[in-house]
């Protein structure tokens, strides 16, 4: 769900999976709450065009979670990038995540060696996922 909603690239749908208060780290960029999500997540979307994400779980215990992800983006110039990274959910009783915490890593790319070529949205059901794709 989380993926889907992501590769929605609807900030507010995304927001609303946080707590009000939620905190994040977002590689150097420290964020709470979820107006500063939503800011966030729209200038993201504005800059990483074409934003196309894969999620993988990693780890669980408790109320945390850790993935693995790597998402595929082009800038205005149209260099294309693929990101890596791994993230630290923490949600709270409610199901909502109040602590994020992601660490990424920017690849350039070139445009033939893209890996995510589905229509902009929700990855499709047959689409490989990340071991599958070896990355």
């Amino acid at each position: 769900m989380a993926e889907d909603a992501w590769n929605s690239r609807d900030p507010q749908r995304v927001a609303l999976a946080y707590t009000p208060d939620s905190l994040w780290r977002n590689r150097s960029e420290f964020l709470t709450g979820r107006e500063a999500i939503v800011a966030f997540l729209t200038r993201k979307w504005n800059t990483e065009q074409e934003y196309r994400l894969i999620k993988e779980l990693w780890a669980c215990q408790g109320n945390r979670i850790a993935v693995r992800f790597a998402y595929e983006w082009h800038d205005a110039a149209g260099r294309w990038f693929r990101s890596y990274g791994n993230e630290n959910w923490e949600f709270d009783e409610h199901g909502f995540m109040r602590r994020r915490i992601a660490s990424i890593n920017d690849l350039a790319i070139a445009e033939g060696d893209r890996k995510y070529h589905w229509p902009i949205g929700r990855r499709p059901d047959d689409q490989p996922g990340l071991s599958d794709l070896g990355l």
